[in-house]
């Protein structure tokens, strides 16, 4: 008997959730669940000769180098202990407030994620500077946790991100302009969580040694690299000097140079630096050639395109339409983490939202802040699990309740950005 393609897409669906909670790698779920289902429509030999040919395109794209380079970027700041001066320069600057060192580590995590692109690695990082010296100014669990885990989230959006340039190869779209795009809202997601912190915990929080502009001053020599490192791939990316590919390879040579330098890197350090940014680059392409096998799959049967002519007919108009998109991520977030959620849903929605005639730069940074929610809401939360792993301690349940101020400051950001788009266009429209 031969299926229809809706019900094998039906089917190739239905396979890959149950593989994700079988806990099956999302890589390696759609990798099968696509050649499997491309069999099924055209053939074993051409599935087959898909197999053979798409992997290695993939993996060899320039476009896609700059991965692995910001990773490495990432790891080497991290080894050489860039955060560790961020958090304590941004504790000279917000400690004698109430709460001043909650926003000391929203103002690092926003600082780290300038030189890393990665959610998961900032709050990690963060955790393990951060933590103990909120647990020592006597701060409760619940905030010290929540504000990590929220901080942590500026990683994917702060350029640059790695989800933005995953994002911009799956759309075809510039990923300068997409990193650029992200500096207001980034910006903007830095205030509202500060005030968050301030409206939601100040009054329960204490303050910290008396403001001294003398030492708040001396402590920004500690983060000239990260300062050097941010104006070095934004400043080449803004002005034309260099493509996203060349400014991710020079911040990745920068940062081991400068870490040497400082005496922070050694052979040693610079090698585990490798290896565990080669682990993570493996990583992220298993699951980049698994969504182009899944991809090839959905052409076959046509999915994205039915799916935008469902959408489109329901008429509710075209910020209805996406208003639910919105809200079909954030419940996806629940079970999904973010690169599985840009992967798998944007070539299925992205047909719709320019059908509907939103810009495909807006939308990238829209849906990257809206994955950001799935970091830090119940049950998957991958942000406060990694706290979870780090501050074992702490119970789940009150990593949560920490974030709750946080994910209603994100739904507001959401919902400012949708109604004034310029916000987020501004910046890329005067590049040159």
């Amino acid at each position: 008997m031969t299926l229809s393609p809706d019900t094998l897409a039906a089917l190739g669906f239905g396979a890959l959730f149950a593989m994700m909670l079988l806990r099956v790698p999302v890589g390696i779920a759609m990798g099968l669940v696509g050649i499997g289902g491309f069999a099924g429509v055209a053939g074993t030999g051409p599935a087959l000769n898909l197999l053979a040919q798409s992997p290695i395109r993939t993996i060899t794209d320039f476009n896609l180098s700059l991965i692995p380079f910001f990773v490495l970027m990432g790891v080497l700041a991290t080894n050489s202990g860039m955060s560790r001066e961020l958090f304590r320069a941004g504790n000279h600057w917000f400690g004698h407030l109430k709460g001043g060192m909650a926003m000391s580590t929203i103002g690092a995590c926003a600082g780290f994620a300038a030189i890393c692109g990665s959610s998961v690695a900032t709050a990690a990082t963060m955790s393990k500077i951060a933590l103990p010296e909120m647990k020592r100014a006597d701060y409760p669990d619940e905030v010290s946790t929540g504000v990590i885990a929220a901080g942590g989230t500026l990683g994917i959006l702060i350029p640059p991100s790695v989800v933005l340039a995953v994002y911009g190869f799956i759309t075809e779209q510039d990923i300068g302009k997409l990193f650029i795009a992200g500096m207001v809202p980034g910006l903007l997601a830095i205030v509202m969580y500060m005030g968050a912190v301030r409206l939601a915990y100040g009054h329960r929080l204490p303050a910290g040694e008396r403001f001294n502009l003398r030492e708040a001053l001396r402590s920004l020599r500690g983060i000239w690299a990260v300062m050097l490192l941010f104006v070095a791939i934004i400043g080449s990316i803004y002005f034309g000097f260099a493509t996203a590919t060349e400014a991710a390879a020079v911040g990745s040579f920068l940062t081991g140079l400068i870490g040497v330098l400082r005496g922070r890197l050694n052979a040693r350090n610079l090698l585990d630096s490798l290896v565990e940014a080669l682990r993570t680059s493996v990583s992220i392409y298993t699951i980049l050639v698994g969504a182009m096998l899944f991809g090839y799959f959905l052409a076959v049967t046509q999915s994205p395109q039915k799916i935008t002519a469902w959408l489109v007919a329901l008429d509710i108009g075209s910020y209805g339409t996406l208003a639910l998109i919105l809200v079909f991520f954030v419940l996806m977030g629940c079970i999904l983490d973010a690169m599985a959620m840009i992967i798998l849903l944007v070539p299925i929605v992205y047909p719709v939202v320019m059908q509907l005639g939103f810009d495909p730069i807006w939308f990238g940074v829209v849906i990257v802040m809206t994955v950001e929610l799935g970091l830090i809401t119940p049950p998957v939360g991958m942000n406060v699990f990694v706290i979870n792993s780090i501050a074992r301690g702490i119970s789940l349940p009150t990593i949560f309740r920490g974030v709750l101020p946080f994910v209603g400051a994100d739904i507001l950001r959401l919902i400012l950005l949708v109604a004034l788009p310029g916000l987020v266009l501004w910046l890329p429209h005067t590049m040159k």
